[in-house]
């Protein structure tokens, strides 16, 4: 009896990457909507809709004002979220000591992928959905992406819909659900819980969904700024169907590296008052650095005739350049395997999660010595076009962060460049691995997330 309820879910848990595989086979449907016609789609919905994002001054922010005594941003109602300041300090590494303007949201929210199957094949209902900080404003989202605030409705907007679904008021079954983080750079301690949840319900379409299989979804990702990472990230935790082929570590060998990972780096990290952090001014405009580097926090006015809300004021953080954010890969007895990086993040729960190989804006580390900089970032850069298994631009959290983009790639690599016993901090993992870690949360960060669902969903093949 003791080994009953492990070994049924464990039975489901296949059934279900079963399903999913077969979805991620299926490249069209006939459910309405072709694959090559969902960007024109997206186009449509962004004709039928007002949007309009325009930069302003944080001190002219409605609804907003920095804090006397602490200067940190806040909004007058006391929800949603604040900008306050961090000061962090680590045991080893180039820089050793910071401190920056961090994002405090400790509201849960909800990214959540409404599952129903049509003709025997798992569809899933996305959304046409605007956020401000995406540079082409309308991306294919979550059924559900919605904050505490969105769902209690705490800025008086209109219902979050199909919530429903995901709040246990409607007939559904969850499939996946776990808690993972966010932009640990930018958010300080940011979850969202990451769900699948399947109706074999009637489910009345709103102009701004669609049901799509997931080899449809796949073949979108493969296009530039078209999957928003709320839903990459959901469709990361989408177990698979191989996940137990065999790997270079076992996975006790992994969780024991892992731990010790977690166990070596000394991370302090204090919450300090945004007008304390050092290296940083405010202005009437935006918070930022004198050398450029890094991000500004500014100011935007938003009109989204979609939205729960028709129209606000915002503060968005704003990166100075665009980010790389690579998967070094190669097979080892015939089985694919990544090489992960365990990254220390300022806003991590914990120390360290999973990251990609190489994961960070290069302009940030130029001023650095070449032996600084972090390792394999100048093999990605050089990588030959033969050598890449995938490339995509796509855009990060574009409810927080301002034209936040990231190249994302998949680089072939052999034992000269990335030889089967890393350097300190890295290890070899199979794709199956980290997907069974992301059934717990915060193991696996946001943008390995990123890298993981273009493998579940067949946009690129190993």
């Amino acid at each position: 009896m003791t080994t009953a309820a492990p070994l049924r879910a464990r039975t489901e848990s296949e059934a279900l990457a079963r399903r999913l595989a077969r979805s991620a086979e299926v490249r069209s449907s006939d459910r309405q909507t072709r694959t090559e016609d969902i960007e024109g789609w997206l186009a449509e919905r962004a004709r039928a809709h007002r949007f309009s994002v325009e930069r302003a001054p944080l001190a002219a922010l409605d609804g907003w004002s920095f804090a006397p005594g602490t200067g940190d941003l806040v909004h007058r109602s006391g929800r949603f979220f604040s900008v306050g300041g961090l000061s962090v300090e680590v045991g080893d590494g180039p820089v050793t000591g910071w401190q920056q303007p961090i994002i405090q949201q400790p509201e849960v929210g909800i990214l959540g992928i409404l599952a129903k199957e049509f003709g025997g094949v798992l569809h899933f209902l996305m959304q046409a959905k605007m956020e401000p900080g995406n540079r082409n404003l309308l991306q294919l989202s979550p059924t559900v992406q919605a904050t505490r605030s969105n769902y209690s409705r705490a800025h008086q907007g209109s219902r979050v819909k199909y919530l429903e679904y995901f709040a246990g008021s409607a007939p559904a079954r969850v499939l996946v659900d776990s808690l993972q983080s966010e932009h640990g750079s930018w958010f300080h301690r940011k979850s969202n819980r990451n769900m699948l949840v399947e109706t074999d319900a009637d489910v009345p379409l709103a102009e701004d969904f669609r049901w799509l299989t997931l080899g449809q979804i796949g073949e979108l990702l493969r296009g530039d700024n078209v999957v928003n990472m709320d839903a990459r990230t959901v469709i990361a935790c989408f177990p698979l169907a191989d996940a137990g082929l065999r790997a270079l570590r076992s996975d006790t060998e992994l969780l024991s590296w892992f731990t010790n990972e977690r166990s070596r780096h000394e991370v302090e990290v204090r919450r300090i008052p945004l007008d304390s952090v050092e290296g940083w001014e405010r202005g009437a405009e935006c918070v930022r650095r004198p050398d450029g580097r890094y991000f500004r926090v500014v100011g935007v006015r938003v009109e989204a005739g979609s939205r729960e809300v028709t129209g606000w004021s915002q503060p968005l953080f704003e990166p100075t350049g665009t980010g790389v954010t690579a998967f070094l890969h190669r097979r080892v007895d015939g089985v694919p395997h990544l090489l992960a990086h365990a990254k220390v993040e300022a806003g991590f729960l914990d120390t360290v999660e999973l990251a990609p190989t190489v994961q960070c804006n290069p302009g940030n580390w130029d001023h650095l010595p070449s032996p600084a900089r972090p390792p394999f970032l100048a093999a990605v850069l050089a990588a030959e076009r033969g050598r890449i298994s995938y490339e995509a631009l796509h855009s990060e959290e574009g409810g927080r962060f301002l034209n936040a983009e990231s190249r994302y790639l998949f680089v072939e690599a052999d034992e000269s460049l990335a030889p089967l016993d890393p350097p300190v901090g890295y290890q070899w993992v199979t794709p199956g691995q980290l997907n069974t870690l992301l059934a717990h949360g915060h193991y696996v960060n946001v943008q390995a997330r990123t890298l993981l669902s273009c493998l579940n969903s067949g946009a690129v093949t190993l």
